[in-house]
């Protein structure tokens, strides 16, 4: 039968006969008085009376993925052995067979066969995947799997089977943080209500389902005092061969567990222990493994190699020095870009999202820097390797619980594994390395074995640190930035507005990998800190800028608001200036009373800064309520999360400090938001990196001029790196906690941000009724009129009798509000700014007018109303 007239205009007289023709075809197989409506707004779910279809299909047009019939009577060609109930066939099944076909590429079950893939027959042919060669539990899991696949949820479903609708309860529970307990009520509720469904009794007979899908973890128990794990050859131990602790509980309450056994002569109870500390690992292979497997994520895979970068800027990973160097140094494993490059990640954070329990947790996350930048860093594309148990937080035993991972690495490194690769159905070994780690500064050090609390606390320094201790103050400073200016510069020899002493050291140089395997080697403690991690390729822990420009901005503004508990200008810091001798007119008086620095704000200063920051509008989503964080009264700021942090050194604190400060503490602390904003944009230049590495250094040298040494903490310090760091690991957003400390957020609040999300708000406007409009339409839906057209018949049914107004509206990713609306909220989404252009004339007598001008209109909406689209099927 010719189905070319679907995709012809549907006004075209060719269409029309198409229309009809195929309604004498369907209609002739089924004595039915209705059928499936394969219309666009339909789409074959809701069931019409002969003249309802033709008018939706001449007004809402032909589905044009809907060619084969198979719901109106065109035969299906299906193999003879093929036993499907009749029912089943309207299930919409594409998406778990692509699921199954991704899961089991070794089977040979062809479940899009036939030369009609819509068919739900063709995904139950005879082909079964032969379990005879190969993993047989693969093939004992794909029968099961697909037994729930064939099968109803109930006697005469249509719409689920019984595995995707266990798939659609389990994804529900995910997303809307349903306990255990909870899902298994749901599922007795439902047991209840539909007796006859094929449901499992629990959520564990649920998990037992969907376990078959594979991507399992593994519980590893740990010793209690994370000396251990009980794994591998120490599996059956009993207590810890450190501390010889025991492996299991033995608080009263939860010492023992009873579960049953049936044995050959019948059943009895049997005690087992509960283990004191459990680590869940994710085997790491199968999750790669995956990657691949998946038709949306394999093409992916390579895009660090086929993509071009013609302008040499720093867009990915790939374009820094780091990633060049591995390339040169393991040239076999660069030869393939399926091969996968990693980025380990990991902090604690409270899974009770209370302050009140000092309880951690922490996830170690790998990041896969193959992708392209808009993928590689978001939530879908994070790997979650492992979860090590509280309620305190490992330490430097992190390498302990790392035992497993680095196993897997090592052998994903050294003898790789094979993988198909569903892009190009071919096979490959596939290799993966560890590029770094990322993790905040004390992560850092419980990484690489580093002590970061001492006056050698900065990595990258090493044993040329700069570091010294402060007698009153009790804490580490690191000033001395004056090394790092060129040799001639003139702040080498300023002695009075320094640290009293000439500057002639050179600045530190950059440690190499193999210097710091060879340093580790030196290490000889018991436990040692000889990080794993370093075995896989060798790789060193990365700082993270995002977690010194908090602590930074930390510094900054409690120091400028005066802070008594915070601020880094106190009593201790003035009498560590007399103690070093700089800066006679900051040294207290009589030990006790000292003046107020350039950079200390006073009470009006105070108020106009955290004014600023309380009445500042931002954008939805941008920052968190800002005000909440600012109490004008008492001067304090509080609660503010590292991403406020970030936001406000970008943005605002420059704005909020104008006219309240000496002009050269104003310009040097305006000079050091810009370099924040300009390190840790998306695109960088190589060139002018090196800029920005002139100007951190200047920025540094003129903050000892002004501010106590207390001021400069090891973070502080840090900065200075920055740019260094950037140019071997790409942008800096491709290294920072911003992604996982927004994962762990919405792991906590999951099920509150779904009561707490604000409901856009649609006023219908309901005195625009047309009365004829409405008369007409009733006429024809009921058929009252006999010899009406198509025309007519479009013209009644398509117009709306309801104007939708909105006072939101989504635009690429970006939220406008109107001004009404707008006006009564914290954040601002108003106003569009358009480019026009005209011609600029002296005055109105001028015959020349001069070239054209671009300006910028501002439109501010008052009202946003939804006209629809006459091509829209809805």
């Amino acid at each position: 039968m010719d189905k070319s007239w679907i995709n012809k205009p549907h006004l075209s007289q060719d269409y029309k006969l198409g229309v009809k023709s195929f309604l004498d075809f369907a209609f002739g197989k089924s004595t039915a008085l209705v059928m499936k409506c394969p219309c666009n707004r339909c789409s074959l779910v809701k069931s019409k009376s002969r003249e309802d279809v033709e008018g939706d299909l001449m007004c809402f047009v032909f589905l044009n993925t809907y060619t084969s019939w198979y719901l109106h009577g065109e035969d299906v060609c299906v193999t003879e052995t093929a036993q499907v109930p009749s029912d089943i066939a309207q299930v919409e099944s594409d998406s778990t067979v692509n699921l199954l076909d991704d899961l089991f590429p070794n089977s040979d079950t062809n479940m899009h066969g036939g030369d009609e893939p819509g068919s739900f027959e063709h995904t139950m042919g005879t082909d079964r995947p032969s379990t005879s060669s190969g993993n047989c539990g693969e093939g004992e899991d794909f029968d099961e799997l697909f037994a729930d696949f064939n099968q109803e949820l109930y006697t005469g479903c249509t719409k689920f089977t019984k595995l995707s609708f266990l798939l659609k309860l389990y994804h529900i529970k995910c997303m809307c943080g349903i306990s255990d307990k909870g899902i298994s009520m749901v599922l007795d509720l439902l047991k209840e209500a539909f007796t006859h469904a094929k449901l499992p009794d629990s959520f564990n007979g649920m998990k037992k389902v969907i376990r078959k899908l594979g991507l399992n973890y593994k519980s590893i128990h740990a010793c209690p005092n994370d000396c251990m794990l009980y794994w591998e050859g120490d599996a059956e131990r009993e207590d810890c061969k450190v501390c010889e602790a025991s492996r299991w509980k033995v608080s009263e309450a939860s010492r023992w567990k009873v579960s049953e056994k049936s044995t050959v002569s019948g059943s009895e109870n049997i005690t087992k222990k509960a283990p004191a500390k459990v680590l869940r690992y994710f085997p790491l292979k199968p999750r790669l493994q995956r990657l691949f497997m998946s038709s949306k994520t394999a093409k992916h895979m390579t895009w660090h190699v086929t993509a071009s970068n013609s302008d040499g800027k720093l867009r990915h990973p790939r374009d820094g020095l780091a990633w060049k160097a591995f390339d040169q140094k393991y040239p076999e494993f660069a030869s393939d870009p399926r091969n996968v490059r990693l980025g380990l990640v990991t902090d604690g954070f409270n899974p009770f999202g209370t302050m009140s329990s000092s309880h951690s947790i922490w996830p170690v996350i790998l990041f896969p820097y193959n992708f392209p930048p808009w993928m590689s860093m978001k939530q879908t594309s994070m790997i979650l390797s492992m979860v090590i148990p509280g309620k305190h937080m490992p330490g430097n035993d992190i390498d302990v619980y790392l035992q497993p991972l680095i196993k897997e690495l090592k052998e994903l490194w050294s003898d790789g594994i094979e993988t198909l690769d569903s892009s190009t159905k071919q096979r490959f070994n596939m290799r993966a390395a560890i590029m770094w780690t990322v993790s905040d500064f004390p992560g850092l050090g419980n990484l690489s074995g580093w002590n970061t609390y001492t006056t050698l606390a900065c990595p990258s320094c090493n044993y040329e640190g700069i570091g010294q201790r402060l007698r009153h103050g009790r804490k580490n400073c690191f000033i001395g930035h004056r090394r790092f200016l060129p040799q001639d510069h003139d702040f080498r020899q300023n002695e009075t507005n320094f640290d009293g002493k000439i500057e002639t050291r050179a600045p530190p140089g950059t440690i190499s990998g193999s210097t710091i395997i060879h340093q580790l080697e030196q290490v000889n403690v018991r436990l040692g800190k000889k990080p794993r991690v370093f075995g896989v390729g060798k790789k060193r822990a990365r700082s993270v800028g995002e977690s010194s420009e908090k602590n930074v901005f930390d510094n900054l503004v409690y120091t400028l608001l005066d802070d008594k508990d915070k601020s880094k200008d106190n009593l201790n810091a003035r009498k560590d200036l007399c103690e070093l001798g700089i800066r006679s007119e900051l040294w207290p008086v009589d030990n006790e009373k000292y003046q107020a620095a350039c950079f200390t704000l006073n009470k009006e200063g105070k108020d106009i800064f955290l004014s600023v920051l309380k009445n500042v509008r931002l954008h939805d989503g941008y920052a968190s309520n800002l005000s909440s964080c600012v109490d004008v009264c008492s001067g304090k700021l509080s609660g503010l999360k590292s991403h406020d942090c970030h936001v406000i050194m970008r943005d605002l604190f420059s704005v909020a400090i104008r006219n309240l400060l000496p002009e050269n503490v104003r310009s040097t602390i305006i000079e050091l938001c810009q370099f924040f904003r300009d390190i840790s944009a998306k695109v960088l230049d190589i060139d002018e990196l090196d800029k920005l590495q002139d100007r951190v250094v200047l920025i540094l040298c003129r903050m000892e001029m002004f501010f106590t040494p207390s001021f400069f903490t090891v973070m502080v310090h840090l900065i200075v790196h920055l740019t260094e760091e950037a140019k071997y690991g790409g942008p800096v957003p491709f290294r920072w906690m911003y992604p996982i400390e927004r994962k762990y957020k919405n792991e906590l609040w999951m099920q509150n941000s779904q009561l707490n999300r604000r409901n856009r708000a649609i006023d219908i406007d309901r005195e625009m009724h047309l009365n004829f409009a409405k008369w007409i339409k009733q006429k024809v839906e009921m058929n009252e009129i006999d010899g009406i057209t198509d025309d007519l018949r479009c013209l009644a049914l398509r117009p709306s009798e309801q104007v939708v107004k909105y006072t939101a509206y989504n635009v690429n990713g970006f939220k406008f509000r109107t001004t009404k609306r707008d006006s009564s909220l914290k954040t601002q989404n108003n106003g569009v700014y358009v480019a026009a252009e005209t011609m600029s004339y002296a005055s109105s007598r001028d015959p020349n007018p001069r070239a054209e001008w671009k300006i910028a209109v501002h439109i501010q909406p008052k009202d946003v109303y939804d006209m629809g689209d006459p091509n829209d099927s809805e």
